[in-house]
């Protein structure tokens, strides 16, 4: 068999989400030989020779997975949810990262009578939720800082993952409502699932059973 029918590639995220798969992977096998927190590599080595680990922005994940750059990934729901999820399955949800997705911002109803400004990383949720509820607002993207937006004005709320809620209480704002539970999935490419199905069948229930065990 050729091995590049079965190498594997996985695309992983630095920060909470790379520390709380790494236990799970170890689980399934797989331990990365390199230390991502001081390496300055983006491919990282593992134990097994045929698997790599690829380091890269959270939001990318969906992209190179989707793209097979990757053959699989693990992204967290509110990125799927922005991304579309083209070219990708999404068999398994790891049950960490856990957090979601929220309305916040001052208490009270915003003064005045026009749309609502809603300042955001999350703009297809977003557009989605509002619609959904058949209320016009004015999306701002922005790209960090959330918290801030209400806060000099920018905007009268903003839609953002929340996880114990402390960031949005320290600048007077609170969890208004709430649009999505989020947690981190396992996402595969589907041309990759085909080639390499054995192998990426394999993987999955390792992972299915180190994630019932944890």
């Amino acid at each position: 068999m050729n091995p590049m029918n079965t190498a594997l590639t996985i695309a992983l995220s630095k920060g909470r989400i790379f520390e709380e798969t790494l236990p799970l992977l170890a689980a399934a096998g797989i331990e990365p030989v390199d230390d991502p927190e001081s390496s300055r590599k983006l491919i990282l080595d593992t134990n097994h020779d045929d698997v790599k680990l690829v380091i890269i922005r959270a939001a990318d994940v969906p992209t190179y997975v989707g793209y097979g750059a990757a053959d699989v990934g693990v992204a967290g729901k509110d990125v799927l949810l922005e991304h579309g999820g083209e070219g990708l399955y999404e068999p398994l949800d790891l049950k960490i990262a856990r957090c979601r997705l929220m309305v916040a911002g001052p208490e009270g109803l915003p003064n005045g009578q026009r749309r609502l400004r809603i300042a955001t990383k999350y703009v297809k949720s977003t557009r989605r939720f509002y619609a959904d509820r058949q209320e016009q607002v004015e999306i701002i993207k922005l790209y960090g800082s959330m918290e801030l937006a209400p806060l000099v004005g920018l905007a009268d709320r903003i839609v953002d993952v929340v996880d114990t809620g402390n960031t949005l209480k320290a600048n007077g704002l609170v969890p208004l409502e709430h649009i999505a539970d989020i947690s981190s999935r396992l996402v595969v490419n589907k041309a990759s699932m085909k080639m390499k199905h054995a192998r990426i069948t394999e993987f999955v229930e390792r992972l299915k059973t180190a994630v019932a065990g944890s």
